[in-house]
Order: structure tokens, then C-alpha cells, then sequence
């Protein structure tokens, strides 16, 4: 592996990636009828898609499926296309779309923010490959384009006119305020484009609501798909894992280097430990989240395949088992402790989603990394009235301000246990 020129390497990574997304469009035709599938789309495309709008709920399995392939073949084309140099981040990117394109991201109202984006880019003279990520992540939005074009309202033609106009708006609009709220949470929570997206559509609910406009979120969720979910999921886990330990020599040595980083933004495991190992732990996490869903008696619905998605996806940029197992741990005693239901769709999104903020138990440890988790799931339920759904990262929302406030203290305690211990040594 290591003998292949930066061009092969740069052709292989693309490979791997298009091989991804046609392993979910070849899933789709296995579990569904291509009737199903083709008429399952044309209810994604025409759906307001906000939070929570399972597409295996509103259409079909293998639309939903399919939906997800064909979203991450597009995503991958598109930064093939830009020339984009594959890395950690652009593979978080590219899984994130494909969780989301479960419950929100579709093709009808992801294109606009990609135009907003790319003419952002413009703007500043700069090459649009430079901005390939906020692209992919600011689709994020894509609700907000759905909901003004078929849930407002408005006839055919100027729903659409309206919603993409919004959505170009807010493309243009994310990669400065992005660059800029990351200083907020200083790298502690790995959805960074999230919190930007909470902050975007937390404004645009408030001007709605001023017009007497309400957004309000929904719950669609499917049941009774474990079994088809779960070969998807440990097919492609055990495939990279398989990927990883034949394509290096040393791989136990190797993947305890990656165990020690803190996974602070920006940890770029590929560029850092390389593809094999980054594949390595990427399937160990999906092995490792998927069971965590069906060992504490879970339902994997498209919600909750979104998030196993990203929590694979970001094991290429930041997560592994060492820095999430603690907010997996505090995040569950929390769902069981609260009035919720503790195995509901929205409890088990939260918990794959609180470790975004894997960082702080990397940085921290074991029991700041549970009280983060903890905390996280107390703020993120009473969260997303203020965004009204047109958010699907919703826990990256969340998330930007749970690390805003922790971290600081966490840094406190610290520093005044430094100086205790200082003073008792003089």
C-alpha cells in the first residue's frame, strides 16, 4: 500500500468510496421492488423532510436505501469532480450525507445549498474544492428548502422558487459562520457545521414565527426492520475491518497510537495513521454502535441507521472506541433516568449523536466524558423548538454548546488543582 503513488492512492480512495455507495443502492433492490423503490422516491423528493422524518416510515425500506446510495454517489462525484484530495473529513462528510439521507437529505433539497456554497467560493476567488466540505455538511439544511417548497402552502412552482432561494441564501452564508463558530467550542464537538446550522435556522424560525409562520417538528419512525438494517450495517463494519487488518502489517500496534489521540477537531486519522487503519477503526465503531442499538433492545429505524452511519463516518475524523464509550455511557444513564423512553427513536439518536463531543472525553477522560454525555442528552431534548426542525444536526446544535460550557470548566477545575498542587509543593 504504502508503494502506490499519491495518484493511485488518490484513484483507490475514490474506489472504496463509490463502492460504498453502490453497495446501498444494490441493498435497496435486494429488500424492495424497483416499484417500491421508484415510487418510495418520488415521496422523499416531495416531502418537507424536517425533524423527524423517517423516509423508511413515509415511503419505503429501499427507497430510503436507495435514496442513501444514490445521495452518496452524487456527494462523492461532486468532490471527485472538484479534485478534492480525499481525507478524514471529506469521509465523515460523505457518511454523514448517507446517514442523513435517511430522514432529510434528498437530492431535490440539497442542491441549492450546494449552489450557495459554490458561489460563496466564488465570491472570494477561491477554488471551490476548498469549500467541498461545507457543501457536503451544510445539507444539513435541506429541510428548510422542503418545508418552504411543499409544506407552506404555496403552489407548485413558487414553493420550489421560494425554498431555493432560502436555500442558496443560507449555503452562501454557512462556510464564514462555520470558520467563525469554531472558536466557540474550540474543537470539542466534531459537528461543527451543526451548530452553525442550529444558530441559521434558529433565526430563520424566529422570523417565521414573527409572521405567524410555525415549523414544527415531526415524528415519523419505522419498526420491524432489524434484521435487513443489520446486515447492511455489519456487512460494511466487517468489511472494513477485514479491509484494514489485511492492509497492514502491524495493525494492533498501530491501532493503539490512533486509541491515544483525543480526537480534538481537526483529528484527521486518515492523514494521520493512514487508510488501513483508518478503515480498521471505522468498522470497529460500527460493529461496536450497531450492537450497542440491539443489545439494549433498540429498533434500527432510519434515524437511528443515520447516526450509525455518522458515527462510522467519523471514525475517520476524531471518534474511536476510547473517547465515546463515556458518552455513550453517560447518555444512556441518562435516557434510562429521564421521563423518556429510553429505548425510543429519539433517545437512541441522541445517544449515537452526543459523541460529536468524543473530544471532551478524549481531552478530559472517563467521567468528564460521562457527565458530558449526560448533560448533552438534557439539553439536546428541549433543543430543537428553537431551530423548528429545518436542522437535521440537530445534537450538533447541541452539542457546540454543551462544549462551550464544560470545557471552560473542566479547564478551571484543572488549572486550580495546578495551582493547589504548586503551592503545597513550595
Amino acid at each position: 500500500m504504502n508503494k502506490l503513488s499519491h495518484m493511485d492512492r488518490h484513484l483507490r480512495d475514490y474506489v472504496l468510496l463509490y463502492i460504498f455507495g453502490g453497495f446501498l443502492i444494490l441493498s435497496a433492490f435486494l429488500f424492495d421492488t424497483p416499484t417500491n423503490v421508484f415510487k418510495g422516491m418520488e415521496v422523499i423528493f416531495f416531502s418537507p423532510s424536517n425533524l423527524t422524518t423517517d423516509y423508511i416510515e413515509i415511503a419505503s425500506l429501499g427507497a430510503a436505501i436507495f435514496n442513501s446510495g444514490l445521495m452518496t454517489i452524487l456527494s462523492i462525484f461532486l468532490a471527485q469532480r472538484t479534485k478534492a484530495t480525499i481525507n478524514g473529513p471529506l469521509i465523515a462528510a460523505v457518511f454523514i450525507v448517507s446517514g442523513f439521507s435517511f430522514f432529510g437529505k434528498n437530492l431535490l433539497n440539497s442542491i441549492p445549498i450546494t449552489i450557495g456554497v459554490f458561489l460563496y467560493a466564488k465570491s472570494i476567488k477561491t477554488p471551490f474544492k476548498n469549500y467541498i466540505l461545507p457543501a457536503l455538511f451544510g445539507s444539513c439544511l435541506g429541510p428548510l428548502v422542503s418545508e418552504i417548497a411543499f409544506g407552506m402552502g404555496f403552489n407548485l412552482y413558487k414553493g420550489i422558487s421560494i425554498g431555493y432561494f432560502a436555500g442558496i441564501f443560507v449555503g452562501y452564508i454557512i462556510p464564514p459562520l462555520a470558520q467563525s463558530f469554531l472558536r466557540f467550542h474550540q474543537g470539542f464537538s466534531l459537528y461543527n457545521v451543526g451548530f452553525t446550522a442550529g444558530i441559521i435556522g434558529m433565526f430563520i424560525t424566529a422570523t417565521l414565527k414573527m409572521f405567524d409562520i410555525n415549523i414544527e417538528t415531526v415524528e415519523f419512525i419505522s419498526k420491524g426492520n432489524n434484521l435487513q438494517l443489520s446486515l447492511i450495517l455489519y456487512g460494511l463494519s466487517l468489511a472494513m475491518i477485514i479491509g484494514g487488518y489485511v492492509s497492514c502489517e502491524n495493525i494492533t500496534l498501530e491501532y493503539k497510537g490512533l486509541l491515544k489521540n483525543t480526537g480534538q477537531l481537526v483529528a484527521d486519522f486518515y492523514d494521520l495513521y493512514g487508510l488501513p487503519i483508518t478503515l480498521f477503526n471505522m468498522g470497529v465503531m460500527g460493529l461496536l454502535s450497531t450492537t450497542f442499538i440491539l443489545i439494549i433492545g433498540g429498533e434500527l429505524s432510519g434515524p437511528v441507521v443515520g447516526g450509525i452511519l455518522t458515527v462510522i463516518g467519523f471514525s475517520a475524523f476524531g471518534k474511536h472506541p476510547r473517547n465515546t464509550l463515556p458518552i455513550l455511557i453517560g447518555a444512556r444513564l441518562a435516557a434510562v433516568l429521564n421521563i423518556y423512553d429510553e429505548n425510543g427513536a429519539s433517545s437512541l439518536v441522541v445517544m449515537l449523536f452526543g459523541t460529536n463531543l468524543a473530544p471532551v472525553a478524549g481531552r478530559y477522560g472517563f467521567i468528564p466524558g460521562i457527565v458530558a454525555g449526560f448533560v448533552h442528552v438534557a439539553l439536546v431534548s428541549n433543543i430543537a423548538y428553537l431551530h423548528g426542525g429545518l436542522n437535521l444536526y440537530n445534537n450538533g446544535f447541541a452539542g457546540g454548546f454543551v462544549a462551550g460550557t464544560v470545557v471552560p470548566l473542566y479547564e478551571a477545575i484543572i488549572s486550580a488543582y495546578r495551582r493547589r498542587k504548586d503551592s503545597v509543593r513550595r
